[in-house]
């Protein structure tokens, strides 16, 4: 899709969302307003003060409809069901009828208490990729029932609710985001809901660049970043803890369960699953190890015993191999299905039938090819330009990395005994590896 279309698409998301509509914005009202204020009957005659708002957060509708209220009736709590509420007021309710059925609270299942789980908590704000906190919320009515259409982040809003309940009342909203631009993070009760659903904040977080969600992770609290990483596909999450800063990294995996870190670090490419592995204690990287399956955790184990310092301790095992007889369409086929791992693969190394190392591939190469075209022929035209640039496991970095610049290439590969391919280090791995202070580099996020 084009730059154009993708901000076409996304005006007209943006447009559909209700607080672009003038009428909802006129009638919001202030969730801080509204705590404390009176509920009255038909009659006018008050019944009780609001305690909070109850709302199916967790649920399929893009905005969260409220589900009733709980009251605070002299010494008592109850619930008030939504079916009950005539009008919601600026800091005051109305019910229906002046007969109320008062029931004790149970919180059902995606139901959350605005005030208590949302207000004054961490969200992540999708659309300005940021983590912010709730200064208040914005009920409105929407077709037939008031739902949650907005957040108030901005600091005079927070001012605005220490001072005279007044003010709070008729609140002049600051900076409103749009319930669908944020993902909430609320406390969970015991008999809650144990999975999480939120669509619309869900769809646009997978649209988010894996060093964004790197970035937010980094800057939420632990609980908050924990239930963030259960709403992402293993893969994205993946890919999001490879961008994040080693200190941080080592701490998400020490916070998660033992099993959630576990396939985490297995989901990840093999050369920064390693990375993080050995930030661990040797007591914790055998935890997680022994929950991965048996290939991946051998693999791992084997990266784990060459020194960081050494081509061995940097390169990723994600290779693809071609052998000379195959043709340019089967190399290329091999080569979508690992379309997962891209970021880790800029060519293919060509074998002989003891897997010994012929020649190195460039992807350009193998994409102006024809499809007919055999590998060996391939082979033997980059052979013109020289011998593969190779070095051994053992190799220190700066030698690999004088290596890496000496024939202006992308990466290098590394060869063991036999001069058989074993893995391949990118040159910002190389980067990341020798400029450690200078944090985690990763070329490839603007070459994506």
């Amino acid at each position: 899709m084009s730059t154009t279309a993708r901000l076409r698409d996304r005006r007209v998301h943006l447009e559909r969302r209700a607080t672009a509509s003038k009428a909802v914005r006129a009638s919001l009202v202030s969730l801080a307003g509204l705590i404390g204020g009176p509920v009255t009957n038909q009659a006018d005659q008050e019944v009780g003060r609001v305690v909070d708002v109850v709302a199916r957060l967790y649920g399929p509708e893009p905005y969260p409809p409220v589900t009733g209220l709980i009251l605070r009736i002299g010494r008592r709590r109850t619930f008030v069901a939504a079916d009950a509420l005539d009008q919601i007021h600026a800091g005051h309710v109305r019910l229906r009828t002046a007969r109320v059925d008062l029931r004790d609270f149970a919180r059902r299942p995606g139901e959350a208490l605005l005030a208590k789980d949302v207000l004054d908590h961490q969200l992540v704000d999708v659309d300005g990729v940021q983590v912010t906190r709730a200064a208040d919320l914005y009920l409105a009515p929407l077709v037939d029932r008031v739902v949650l259409v907005g957040v108030d982040v901005s600091l005079p809003t927070l001012l605005r609710r220490l001072g005279p309940r007044r003010w709070q009342a008729r609140p002049t909203p600051e900076r409103v985001l749009d319930w669908q631009s944020v993902a909430p993070f609320g406390e969970q009760a015991t008999e809650g809901p144990p999975e999480v659903r939120l669509r619309a904040s869900r769809a646009a977080l997978q649209r988010l660049r894996p060093a964004d969600l790197a970035d937010i992770l980094e800057d939420l609290g632990r609980s908050e970043r924990q239930q963030l990483l259960g709403w992402l596909e293993p893969e994205q999450a993946a890919d999001a803890l490879e961008e994040m800063e080693p200190a941080e990294l080592e701490n998400l995996l020490r916070e998660a369960r033992p099993e959630h870190a576990a396939r985490l670090v297995d989901e990840m490419e093999p050369d920064e699953a390693a990375d993080a592995l050995r930030d661990l204690r040797a007591d914790e990287r055998e935890a997680l190890l022994s929950r991965m399956p048996a290939s991946e955790a051998a693999e791992l184990r084997t990266l784990l015993t060459h020194r960081e310092d050494t081509a061995g301790g940097a390169m990723t095992t994600r290779l693809i191999t071609a052998r000379p007889e195959q043709t340019v369409a089967e190399v290329r086929a091999e080569l979508a299905a690992e379309g997962v791992h891209r970021t880790e693969i800029d060519a293919v190394a060509v074998v002989a039938d003891d897997g010994r190392l012929i020649c190195d591939i460039a992807l350009f190469d193998l994409a102006v090819a024809e499809d007919i075209t055999k590998v060996a022929d391939l082979a033997a035209w980059c052979a013109q330009f020289g011998p593969p640039v190779t070095v051994r496991p053992d190799t220190p970095l700066t030698d690999a990395a004088e290596e890496l610049v000496a024939a202006r290439a992308s990466s290098v590969l590394v060869v063991g005994e036999g001069e058989r391919p074993v893995g391949r280090i990118l040159a910002d791995d190389i980067l990341d590896a020798l400029l450690p202070e200078r944090g985690r580099l990763h070329f490839r996020r603007f070459l994506q």
